[in-house]
């Protein structure tokens, strides 16, 4: 059986409504998601250590960079994650067991200047470091 809807005639996305007895025919639109994105910059912070938790030692800052970038995909929608080497060598400051407990990181959605790349934006990962993390919020920087 190909489609769900046995007695339609119809094509994919148009429904009939009875007006008055009559079959009306309407057009469902769909909504396409995310309009064409914007370069932004934000800083958030990232809570390492419950990302971590039960995360076999030796494993630990390389599956943190991992985190790192599943993040940066998920607030910005880009595929293509570049981290700084900065963020890099900040997260394995301390050995590849103890990564630091939270690291405030920027995220810059940027133009892909390459023409024959996949991906028309790429999110570039960089390290802010910070005295302290309490009461700091997620914030758009003003791009200069």
């Amino acid at each position: 059986f190909g489609s769900s809807h046995f007695g339609s005639s119809h094509p994919a996305g148009v429904r009939d409504s009875r007006v008055g007895g009559r079959h009306k025919m309407v057009k469902i639109v769909k909504k396409t998601g995310r309009k064409g994105q914007e370069p932004v910059t934000r800083d958030y912070t990232i809570h390492l250590h419950k990302l971590l938790q039960k995360i076999q030692f030796k494993k630990r800052a390389g599956r943190a960079i991992r985190e790192i970038r599943k993040f940066a995909a998920r607030a910005m929608t880009t595929k293509d994650i570049r981290i700084d080497t900065k963020l890099n060598k900040f997260v394995w400051s301390n050995g590849v067991r103890n990564v630091p407990t939270r690291v405030r990181i920027r995220l810059s959605r940027k133009r892909n200047e390459d023409e024959e790349a996949k991906e028309k934006m790429f999110t570039l990962v960089q390290h802010v470091p910070v005295e302290s993390f309490k009461n700091l919020q997620t914030e758009t920087v003003k791009d200069e």
